[in-house]
């Protein structure tokens, strides 16, 4: 496994470093993935965030976390699920995706819900990750799921509420 962690910030902590990838590892192993993957996470600052939320979203506004998942089903990416190619490259690791978190809004959010910054830091990194392995909140149903996992993971990593 290969989690790439970049804080172009350069404001966080190595122990909140240490945080998302023990997170990551938590998640995965919860989800029952093969160890066999590759994320990306990169924490950023409000204006880079509200970039990459416009330029892929077409919302011209700062958020706190958004993922790109490789496996998405993008027309760009097909060959990738081509049963050909993918006996070829089984030793090869799983890209999931990555990752990008807001650090600005991490603050923000930890102050609103009255949590500490490394819960908010927590929620947001699991909230991308099962993004990348195809969770979403669409509908009430799906949300119900989602965020049930997500608090049961952070629990269990002690980053309750």
């Amino acid at each position: 496994m290969d989690i790439a962690l970049y804080d172009e910030t350069k404001r966080v902590k190595q122990e909140q470093l240490d945080l998302i990838e023990e997170l990551i590892l938590a998640t995965a192993k919860e989800l029952g993935l093969d160890q066999n993957f590759e994320v990306s996470i990169t924490i950023v600052d409000n204006d880079k965030i509200q970039q990459i939320n416009r330029d892929y979203r077409s919302i011209d506004r700062p958020t706190d976390v958004i993922s790109f998942a490789i496996e998405d089903n993008d027309e760009e990416f097909e060959w990738l699920f081509d049963e050909e190619f993918s006996e070829c490259t089984n030793d090869l690791p799983r890209l999931l995706g990555d990752i990008f978190i807001s650090f600005d809004k991490i603050k923000e959010q930890a102050s609103d819900y009255g949590h500490s910054f490394e819960r908010e830091l927590g929620f947001l990194t699991v909230h991308g990750f099962l993004h990348l392995n195809g969770f979403d909140h669409q509908t009430k149903e799906d949300e119900k799921a989602m965020f049930s996992l997500q608090e049961k993971i952070l629990e269990e990593n002690g980053l309750e509420r």
